[in-house]
């Protein structure tokens, strides 16, 4: 299908709306009860976290812009000519700029995220900024298999861009699973290029989750809003609290939305009851040592080939590759 009245085609994989219903239905029913942070991303959750990217305490985005811009020259040669890349979570598309304005030759770019609208736009951006380069955006849920699009370009290799430390948001198995999925998908002599937050102080931490304007509150709670369309639910978003701290035994932020008193509402015609204080846990963000993603990637089938970081080693963009069958 065009976007927005333009030529570029847009492959429309999101599951079905029953799907998700389900899935939001089955998190809020569990003990404790849960949402997948990708129902964060709606066009209006999209924009939210556009914003907290811009906060001076989220310090992940302008680190991970610094090591792009600093090394992705760099990249670009470990990447080398002809290469598909297939940005998973491709929100506003900003990062993949430095490393298209760096690379030979690029065969393709595919753009793949679940807020359509969102992806729609940016890749429209993308592709009027890059004429002769062939984008081909994936509205899909990255965490289930989707078929990847066909260049009209040969392709000499295929890499997975993943920024943003997006895999901190997976528990560790489920971060094992996501990644051998990719290793699958870029085949024999592909790549994944990781953002991997580092482990740090949890002062620091913790204020870039707890922002001073409260943008990462409304990032949480427009979760609800986003649940109540999906869901046929009636959340209420002003009933719920923001939490965020670090916990320092499992070595990840967690966010939590707090019911401020206790309340029951009807989600897919089912009651779901709260009781005051109890939370919805909607995401994790793990803080990885370098060793300790070294050691996961191994597990994944992958081998770490290149590892560039900042000065103060808060952040790392990692170059994984397949490993050599023997």
């Amino acid at each position: 299908m065009s976007v927005n009245g333009s030529a570029l085609d847009l492959s429309d994989l999101l599951p079905t709306a029953e799907h998700a219903r389900a899935e939001i239905l089955a998190g809020l029913k569990a003990k404790p009860k849960r949402i997948s942070p990708k129902y964060f991303y709606d066009e209006h959750g999209s924009a939210l976290f556009d914003a907290i990217c811009e906060q001076p305490e989220y310090y992940p985005t302008r680190t991970e812009l610094g090591i792009m811009q600093d090394h992705a020259a760099d990249m670009a040669a470990v990447l080398g000519p002809d290469v598909m890349v297939v940005e998973l979570g491709s929100g506003s598309s900003v990062k993949i700029r430095l490393l298209l304005d760096a690379l030979e030759h690029p065969s393709a770019y595919v753009p793949v995220d679940i807020s359509r609208e969102h992806l729609a736009q940016a890749a429209e951006r993308i592709n009027k900024a890059y004429s002769s380069l062939q984008v081909l955006p994936v509205s899909a849920d990255f965490t289930r298999p989707f078929k990847l699009p066909r260049p009209t370009r040969d392709v000499r290799r295929v890499v997975v861009y993943f920024p943003g430390s997006t895999i901190g948001n997976f528990e560790p198995m489920a971060a094992q699973r996501l990644l051998e999925m990719i290793r699958l998908r870029v085949g024999p002599g592909g790549g994944l290029l990781v953002g991997v937050d580092l482990k740090k102080e949890v002062s620091l931490l913790n204020a870039a989750y707890n922002d001073a304007a409260g943008v990462t509150a409304q990032f949480n709670r427009n979760i609800l809003d986003h649940v109540n369309r999906l869901a046929d639910a009636a959340f209420d978003a002003s009933s719920f609290e923001h939490h965020a701290y670090y916990n320092t035994l499992l070595g990840r932020i967690e966010m939590h939305l707090v019911s401020r008193h206790a309340q029951s509402l009807l989600v897919g015609g089912e009651r779901i009851e709260f009781t005051a204080g109890e939370s919805i846990h909607t995401e994790n963000s793990y803080k990885y040592s370098v060793e300790e993603f070294a050691s996961l990637a191994n597990r994944s089938g992958f081998t770490v080939e290149q590892l560039w970081t900042d000065a103060r080693q808060m952040f790392s963009v990692q170059f994984l590759q397949v490993e050599a069958k023997s």
